[in-house]
């Protein structure tokens, strides 16, 4: 089978992409993967790039309207028009069998229906499949059981689509038609790209939505920097990361982290990110050590707390290694993951960002730490999931 894979946004939405492609080859199929940018600099993998840059996109020079308005016209549109067609351009080009795709790709139904293959929808956050359980991710009300309203709110994502409805007509011209198709098919199935175990199924999703676990590539990751596996098997320690979330002090948050794990007698590994964390300055003492990047399940398994922004990927690789958690939710689906793992007993109540303080982080580390063994218990779970096995055969079914 051919399969064209299209995804777009930041790291914790490329890895999941990276690891189903891979597994997909291994098991005899011929692959192609289009990436925000940077296409080449993944080995073993067939892959082309559409152009997007993440982090400008999502670094508008201000936070006034007037700044973010200016960020959206001068960076967002142009960004996602060349995006939107370049991921047609090249499904035409690759000529698959099937196209799965991130939501943000959405001119994918429209080349898949022009190809006359069926499409496959991938979520890794209930954005586009409605529930009466439980709000849409990354909505204004994501954290608020609304009960029987619940199901509205996924009207959000679906309006905020449609404001690129122009730039999706205007990439048709890469058609071999070169107009769009009159009418618009659903989606054969949905990859549901969740863990059950911080997510239990609702009994109204319907039966073409896969709920396969997280995807995750299984052979375990090491780090090749001997300083980080000094530190890492010096004692206990917390993971930090704040992944591509730049907003705000850095370094000031930094400073709250390790004064905060101190506190509790914790060593702190800083992985800075784009930016979302910073060695605090005149802080070079032994029992901090900032790295820009890390493979989480290298050191994940040694930390015995981490505190992060409760982006889907962060989420699910930190509850898979095991290990509780402190959340400080930014934006988009954080909230709703930051919820979700506070429920299911493997972190402590969210702390809001702007209530992020040592007199906040201090208690909420400590109860992070007294959760240990439901986050252990968990994570055994979580391990046995196999979300890219089970997305396969899922595609091979079809």
């Amino acid at each position: 089978m051919r399969m064209m894979l299209l995804t777009a946004g930041t790291r914790g939405d490329v890895e999941p992409f990276v690891a189903l492609a891979r597994h997909a080859a291994s098991r005899g199929h011929e692959v192609r993967l289009a990436l925000p940018d940077d296409a080449d600099a993944l080995d073993g993998v067939d892959t082309v790039a559409l152009g997007l840059d993440a982090r400008r996109v999502l670094s508008p020079a201000g936070r006034t309207p007037w700044a973010i308005a200016h960020h959206l016209r001068s960076e967002v549109r142009p960004a996602m028009r060349r995006m939107l067609a370049a991921a047609v351009r090249e499904t035409v080009a690759f000529d698959p069998d099937v196209v799965v795709h991130h939501p943000l790709i959405l001119s994918a139904p429209m080349v898949a229906d022009s190809l006359g293959v069926p499409r496959v929808l991938a979520e890794f956050a209930p954005v586009a499949t409605p529930s009466d359980r439980f709000p849409a991710a990354g909505g204004p009300t994501a954290t608020r059981d609304l009960g029987a309203r619940n199901r509205f709110t996924y009207a959000v994502p679906r309006t905020a689509a449609r404001l690129f409805d122009a730039d999706v007509a205007r990439a048709a011209a890469e058609l071999p038609s070169g107009r769009r198709p009159a009418g618009r098919l659903p989606s054969r199935a949905t990859l549901m790209a969740v863990s059950p175990a911080l997510l239990p199924r609702p009994d109204d999703w319907p039966e073409q939505v896969h709920q396969t676990g997280a995807w995750y590539e299984e052979a375990p990751s090491t780090s090749s920097d001997p300083v980080v596996g000094d530190f890492v098997g010096a004692g206990p320690f917390v993971v930090a990361s704040f992944g591509s979330m730049s907003t705000g002090d850095a370094s000031a948050r930094s400073g709250t982290i390790v004064a905060a794990a101190r506190s509790h007698g914790l060593r702190v590994l800083l992985v800075t990110g784009w930016g979302g964390l910073a060695l605090p300055a005149g802080c070079h003492d032994p029992d901090v050590l900032a790295v820009r990047s890390v493979p989480f399940d290298a050191v994940l398994s040694r930390a015995v707390l981490a505190v992060h922004h409760g982006g889907a990927g962060t989420a699910h690789a930190v509850a898979r290694a095991g290990v509780p958690a402190v959340v400080v939710p930014v934006t988009a689906d954080q909230p709703f993951w930051a919820a979700q793992l506070h429920r299911q007993g493997v972190a402590a109540a969210p702390i809001p960002f702007r209530r992020l303080s040592a007199g906040t982080l201090v208690p909420a580390m400590g109860d992070a730490l007294s959760r240990r063994e439901r986050a252990a218990e968990v994570g055994r779970v979580m391990r046995r999931e196999h979300g890219v096995h089970r997305a396969v055969d899922v595609l091979e079914s079809l």
